[in-house]
């Protein structure tokens, strides 16, 4: 596609952020994963916020400039003025928790390189697929440590490979601490995010990861009503079992297609669609502070990738007492809808700062990033012009 405008594209953005109502219903153009929600929501009532400001959470610390789940990774994120650092959380084979995107670690540990461990490959069945690797829970936390973290998309990010090699598997432990240390240093309050990656899984394998992470938060001086941490998952019964184990709040995860792993196991037919009606928001309120859907529910593309929202996700949740973050923004063309893409190169830095706006014109209170730093102007510059 050809570079739009800057004329172009701001009225595509103007279009994009106008909702359809007929017969008091929203219409979503996105036919893969369409939201039909009773309501009169408009676009000036989904743009009342829920936080004092919208927070930007650095996805996997700043993972557009250094392997992610490092703590350089956060480090960085917290310099570039993220409000939150993000640690996905699975467990080693001695229980002790650890921050890696999947427990399967062959695309961002050098754990292949290694001769030592080449016996450890196995192939294994991680939420109903088979995944052939090496898998955290059979490392004790002494053996991942002498493992090296490596870029996990170095086609797109080949920048980031000069950091390979050069930093350690961190423990959650060593992420609370760094983000009590930066806070001290900042003068500011350090969020966190923790993810709890496949608990269905490691409930199977005893390896339960709610009990030792309610445990470091308690360790940590975090278990209270306004505690800066807030523990995510794509599951549902995980998030109802760490409530009753911690008093800090919950994010509510939602893909964008299929059903919470857990609630497939069940046989309960709940999908992630219906967990955005206002029914469904009322359920996620009654245990989370936070949900957070993919950013296509809340501005859906047409067919011909451009934007067609907003939804009625966001005041339905805001009017259910919820928090919104959106997941998750990055600065390549191949990652957003084609009123912000710059050229035709996939790989190719498209208009970030345009996107952050869209979604905090729709009234989200957060969003995740893997560029903290571009993210943060963007939403400062949102804030000076609307607050």
């Amino acid at each position: 596609m050809t570079t739009l405008n800057p004329t172009t594209r701001m009225r595509r953005v103007g279009l994009a952020l106008t909702t359809v109502l007929v017969a008091g219903t929203v219409l979503v153009s996105n036919p893969s994963s369409a939201v039909t929600t009773a309501g009169t929501t408009t676009a000036v009532q989904a743009g009342k916020h829920h936080t004092a400001e919208p927070l930007v959470f650095a996805h996997r610390g700043a993972s557009g400039h250094r392997p992610e789940h490092t703590l350089a990774a956060y480090k960085l994120a917290i310099d570039m003025g993220a409000d939150v650092i993000e640690p996905d959380v699975v467990s080693t084979k001695d229980g002790v928790l650890v921050a890696r995107h999947e427990n399967e670690i062959s695309g961002t540990t050098d754990v292949s390189a290694r001769p030592e461990f080449a016996d450890r490959k196995i192939t294994k069945t991680i939420d109903g697929a088979a995944l052939t690797g090496w898998f955290t829970e059979d490392f004790t936390l002494a053996e991942l440590k002498t493992l090296r973290a490596k870029e996990r998309l170095p086609q797109e990010r080949p920048g980031n490979t000069l950091y390979d090699g050069r930093f350690e598997v961190p423990t959650i432990a060593e992420v609370f601490a760094l983000a009590q240390r930066e806070s001290k240093r900042a003068g500011r309050t350090i969020g966190l995010a923790p993810e709890t990656k496949h608990p269905t899984y490691f409930d199977s394998i005893d390896l339960s990861l709610e009990e030792p992470l309610a445990k470091l938060i308690k360790r940590y001086g975090y278990d209270r009503r306004n505690s800066p941490v807030s523990v995510q998952s794509f599951e549902i019964s995980n998030l109802k079992d760490i409530d009753r184990l911690t008093k800090a709040s919950l994010v509510q995860l939602v893909s964008n297609s299929g059903a919470p792993y857990d609630q497939v196991v069940a046989g309960t037919g709940l999908t992630y669609k219906a967990m955005l009606t206002p029914g469904g928001l009322k359920d996620i309120e009654a245990y989370a502070t936070w949900v957070a859907p993919e950013k296509k529910w809340v501005l859906p593309q047409g067919a011909d990738g451009y934007l067609t929202g907003p939804t009625a996700v966001v005041g339905d949740a805001h009017d259910v007492g919820l928090k919104v973050v959106v997941w998750t923004l990055r600065e390549e063309n191949k990652y957003m809808a084609a009123d912000f893409r710059n050229g035709t190169d996939p790989l190719a830095k498209g208009d970030i700062a345009a996107e952050v706006t869209a979604f905090l014109d729709a009234g989200v209170d957060g969003v995740f990033a893997d560029y903290p730093d571009s993210a943060v102007r963007a939403r400062n510059a949102w804030l000076a012009t609307n607050q």
